[in-house]
């Protein structure tokens, strides 16, 4: 069976601490999951549909972990390589409500393996025999990685496939959002979808009007086709070429929502690209598998698999 969806980028562990609020002496840490482009690959594996992604994990017990994850998740890791290396690391902050900040033990600040991926270590040709590339910001930020992942998405550009990116921008990366806007742009300008929520509004474009947001990215990019807007516990925003729409987000107590932009990205690639349901739909259905997601701790504990998406679909329905 041919692969519907290649994710390229980053992955690590997310350390979370089980509490909420600064770390102290004695705090208690679970290891999970993580790396954007990493967990929108098992959100679409978990619903249903034949995803790969492209990576590099360290040789280390964190780099098992990944790879067997992945692989017992159903996800094609043909292209994930090993290297002479320590896998990368992000710490969660836990805040209230289930907000959360990182810091990262990867470039900038220590070299680790997911930024060693080169293009030599994949069959780029390979790799585009697909429907859709998904990407994050935060592998374009160093080389050679950024370099893999533009030669990459150019190539499936120019092959007129779908080239989804999100910008996912993270401070303790990039250090300033200007700085960030300027080097995605390339990356942008390669793109068909732009997914991105608040943080990538307050820190790249200084403001939190997402339909100005938008409309000026579309301008600019005449490439683009949808920039989604993913606004937390008010929903999201998509906009097209000939449509836009707003939806509500489903009504939650969330634990944990790192990884919540991931999830629904994961499902719009799912409902709106692989399966081609209409914009109204697949944004409602990405509200409720990003909701799901925030119940438990970690980026994809608690992504939905496609019988638990329906049997939520269901019990609303009956009520």
């Amino acid at each position: 069976m041919s692969i519907e969806a290649v994710c390229v980028g980053e992955i690590l562990v997310d350390i979370i601490p089980v509490e909420e609020g600064s770390y102290r002496d004695g705090m208690v840490f679970e290891i999970h999951f993580g790396g954007a482009p990493a967990n929108v690959a098992i959100g679409i594996a978990r619903l249903g549909h034949r995803s790969a992604f492209i990576g590099a994990v360290g040789d280390d017990q964190f780099g098992y972990m990944l790879k067997n994850f992945l692989e017992n998740e159903g996800v094609d890791i043909r292209w994930l390589v090993t290297k002479s290396a320590r896998t990368s690391l992000a710490f969660v902050v836990r805040k209230s409500g289930g907000e959360r900040d990182f810091f990262f033990y990867r470039d900038p600040w220590v070299k680790t393996a997911d930024t060693m991926l080169t293009v030599n270590d994949i069959d780029v040709d390979s790799v585009v025999k697909t429907r859709i590339i998904h990407v994050s910001g935060v592998a374009t930020a160093y080389p050679p990685l950024s370099e893999t992942v533009y030669a990459i998405m150019s190539r499936a550009f120019e092959k007129g496939l779908q080239v989804s990116i999100d910008p996912n921008y993270r401070q303790d990366i990039w250090g300033y959002g200007d700085k960030a806007l300027e080097v995605m742009d390339k990356y942008f300008r390669v793109s068909t979808i732009i997914t991105m929520g608040f943080e990538e509004l307050d820190n790249m474009f200084m403001t939190r009007d997402y339909k100005y947001v938008a409309e000026k990215i579309m301008r600019k990019y005449k490439n683009v086709e949808v920039v989604a807007i993913r606004l937390g516990a008010m929903g999201a925003y998509v906009k097209t070429r000939k449509e836009e729409v707003y939806k509500q987000a489903i009504k939650i107590k969330p634990v944990d929502t790192t990884g919540a932009g991931d999830a629904w990205t994961a499902a719009f690639i799912t409902f709106y690209i692989l399966e081609g349901k209409d914009l109204e739909t697949s944004v409602m259905y990405s509200n409720i598998v990003a909701g799901l997601k925030c119940l438990k701790r970690g980026a994809v504990t608690a992504i939905p698999k496609r019988q638990e998406f329906e049997q939520y679909l269901n019990t609303v329905s009956a009520h």
